[in-house]
């Protein structure tokens, strides 16, 4: 991608998760509640544990003895049972919440990614959008739902156990403090290294995806150039690095958590040493010792287990932030504020552009429309012809508003016109029900042929679906397929072939039936035969409404009410097919070539 990232990643990025959290407060206080409960309950063991061995060992009296260890014992028991209901609990409300938030933010970021415009898909790899929804959001899930809460929860034991051995024991722990204070430092230092290593794991994964997507999309190709040794060793080479970055940061994240480790173990264990002196000089009593011991190990643990909680906060951290700049990247074309109606129609939509200027922004030197105007009337049929590049599909991407005209040198932005309305101040989902669209590469989703062609128009019957499918001529090698309507297509339509997957297309717009139809080498993938039979039923499509056709192939054209000839991102000639024959000029030579032998 390339929006600009933050040079270093800290667990406050996990800031961006609060909208997503705030929806089940009730059930994060709940969680608290049980973590607390739970951390309180392990607290209390050391507690009972000194009871046991001051009041239930130091009896003299056997039958005295037998019955205080069974009191105390009792109270071991009624602990255990406290913690292993309250771990429970909570247990059960962090998963439910790590779930919850994670498929609410995994649906949050595809919406926004399906409402970009396509200038975000210009400069952003597929793979990369999909790593992000899967490995980054799976990240989150893990923190959110497991590691957060034990890194609560020995925080809350840590800080309790150490506020129990200062109690204590004031004055050696006061050292003790004193030394994690030192330990504390240099690990926070050596955090950032981790942290940095963790986002460029992360970024070399996304790289993996993004050439997976790209050739497992493309694999006939791949396999027709026999490039599949290529591809193999392109894509090892990728995961080699995403390897050895991820080696890099496991070296580091070993080398704070050893650290931390046995600095923290070190320091406790000094303070333990001094605890047996004491017990030693008769200044305490064996289960104050047995006490610090427990509490020595809590506070131990805890801090174990907080170095390792850190690590995956520092990666959750990461994924947050790669998913915030997805969820907060604005699409460059929005719904205006105050959208306006658009009027009825009856014999199809009006089209006008006034003086259009247009380049795609990732070649803002080369033009692709230059001070383009078309006025097209309701009902009539309209051919863009012309070499390529010269603008015909720039003309449907811009009526289709993926894109906005930009301003001519010293003059105002052209105007693009939709019965009447300019199409910036219509609700983009209004414009976009106005249109029907049938592109050259025919798009067959990993569904039904039924559900395919009502994508068009979904609450449509399916004796709707089957009337389009029959004037496209698609009804045949439908009802040929093994279950009919219901076949599945394979994913990008790998079972049928490119004219059946086009005229699944074209049966896909008929059933929309929109007032204005934009026709992009609608016929280019058929064979003579079914060229016929579709033109035939685009003919009878075509009344009723405004038809754009994009064709090379001129003789798909000719019937044209009007033919609009561009080269080099200009109206050059325009008329119909006798007319701009007769003048010898750009269309002239074209028809040369194709009708020529």
């Amino acid at each position: 991608m390339t929006t600009e990232r933050p040079k270093s990643t800290t667990p406050k990025s996990l800031g961006g998760l609060l909208p997503f959290l705030r929806p089940y407060s009730g059930r994060i206080g709940l969680a608290i509640l049980f973590l607390v409960l739970a951390a309180l309950a392990t607290l209390a063991f050391p507690l009972a544990l000194r009871s046991l061995i001051d009041g239930g060992l130091v009896q003299s009296d056997k039958g005295m003895q037998v019955m205080a260890l069974r009191e105390h014992f009792a109270a071991l028991f009624g602990v255990s049972v406290a913690l292993g209901l309250f771990s429970a609990g909570r247990f059960y409300m962090v998963s439910w919440l790590g779930e919850r938030i994670t498929a609410d933010l995994r649906n949050a970021v595809y919406g926004h990614v399906l409402n970009q415009s396509p200038q975000f898909f210009e400069s952003t790899q597929t793979g990369e959008v999909l790593s992000r929804l899967t490995v980054d959001t799976t990240l989150v899930q893990t923190v959110v739902g497991s590691s957060l809460s034990m890194g609560l929860r020995n925080a809350v034991m840590g800080i309790g156990a150490l506020a129990m051995l200062i109690w204590t024991n004031p004055y050696v722990m006061t050292q003790v403090l004193g030394v994690l204070v030192l330990i504390v430092l240099p690990s926070l230092w050596f955090g950032r290294r981790v942290r940095k290593l963790s986002r460029a794991s992360q970024d070399r994964v996304a790289d993996s995806s993004a050439i997976a997507a790209e050739v497992l999309n493309a694999i006939p190709v791949v396999q027709s150039y026999t490039a599949e040794a290529r591809e193999s060793v392109r894509f090892d080479a990728s995961t080699d690095s995403a390897f050895k970055t991820a080696v890099r940061r496991t070296k580091a994240r070993s080398v704070l958590v050893a650290f931390i480790i046995i600095a923290t173990s070190g320091a406790l264990l000094w303070g333990l040493y001094q605890g047996t002196q004491a017990v030693m000089a008769g200044r305490i009593t064996a289960g104050h010792l047995g006490q610090t011991v427990v509490y020595v190990i809590i506070l131990a643990g805890a801090f174990a287990v907080l170095g390792e909680v850190y690590g995956d906060l520092l990666r959750a951290a990461g994924a947050t932030e790669r998913l915030m700049e997805l969820l907060h990247g604005e699409s460059h074309i929005k719904s205006p504020a105050q959208a306006l109606a658009l009027p009825p129609t009856v014999t199809g939509s009006a089209v006008r552009f006034e003086a259009v200027n247009f380049h795609y922004p990732s070649r803002p030197a080369t033009p692709a429309l230059s001070d383009f105007t078309l006025d097209v009337k309701p009902g009539e049929t309209v051919a863009l012809v012309g070499p390529s590049g010269a603008g015909k599909s720039t003309v449907f991407q811009l009526l289709l508003r993926f894109y906005d005209p930009q301003a001519a040198v010293n003059s105002e932005p052209g105007g693009i016109f939709l019965d009447g309305v300019a199409i910036n101040s219509i609700a983009l989902h209004d414009l976009r029900q106005r249109v029907g669209i049938v592109p050259q590469d025919a798009v067959i989703f990993s569904t039904s042929a039924l559900e395919n062609i009502r994508y068009g128009k979904p609450g449509a019957t399916d004796a709707e679906v089957h009337a389009a499918a029959k004037a496209a001529f698609a009804d045949g090698f439908i009802n040929a397929l093994p279950e009919g309507y219901n076949t599945f297509l394979g994913e990008r339509g790998v079972r049928l072939s490119g004219g059946q997957k086009q005229r699944v297309s074209i049966a896909r717009a008929m059933l929309k039936n929109p007032p204005l139809l934009l026709l992009d080498e609608a016929t280019s993938a058929l064979d003579a035969e079914s060229e016929r039979m579709v033109q035939a039923a685009l003919e009878s499509a075509m009344q009723g409404r405004t038809t754009l056709v994009i064709a090379h192939r001129l003789a798909t054209v000719q019937k044209a009410d009007r033919i609009i000839v561009l080269d080099h991102a200009k109206i050059v000639e325009q008329g119909t097919h006798a007319e701009l024959v007769a003048r010898g000029g750009v269309y002239a030579r074209l028809a040369a070539l194709q009708f020529t032998d």
